[in-house]
């Protein structure tokens, strides 16, 4: 779609926003709170959190109080959110042989599941079952 050009954060936004159409209807009314935003890089307070060395080393984060521990009786300040960080992700695709709808697409999905309160061993569990 893009022939190795570099999209846009607007071509990011509009293909992750294309990706969360395509989710299963009690999956999008589930996360239709969640804000997806898509930034160049991760911030360096984030990459400190979570003793990441190199920015370019985090493609997607999840923001926010997963759907296990969330309560009636809790305030959250901030929205729950899902950064896309685009600069990572470009230099992943530039260096894989794959269409970048597709990792912005597994980025973002990976992200949603942490919002249900998924461990990464079990998003990965569920990638391989799926992929036969």
């Amino acid at each position: 779609m893009y022939s190795r050009t570099h999209p846009s954060i607007d071509d990011f936004e509009r293909i992750a926003n294309r990706t969360f159409a395509q989710l299963p209807p009690t999956f999008q009314e589930m996360t239709k709170e969640v804000v997806i935003r898509v930034d160049d890089w991760p911030t360096s307070e984030v990459l400190r959190s979570l003793s990441i060395d190199s920015p370019f080393g985090l493609l997607g984060l999840y923001h926010g109080v997963d759907l296990t521990r969330q309560s009636v009786l809790d305030v959250s300040p901030l929205p729950e959110m899902i950064f896309l960080y685009r600069r990572p992700i470009l230099v992943y695709w530039e260096t894989h042989d794959e269409r970048l709808e597709d990792i912005i697409a597994h980025v973002l999905i990976h992200e949603i599941g942490h919002h249900f309160g998924l461990s990464d061993d079990d998003m990965e569990r569920i990638e391989e079952e799926a992929a036969g």
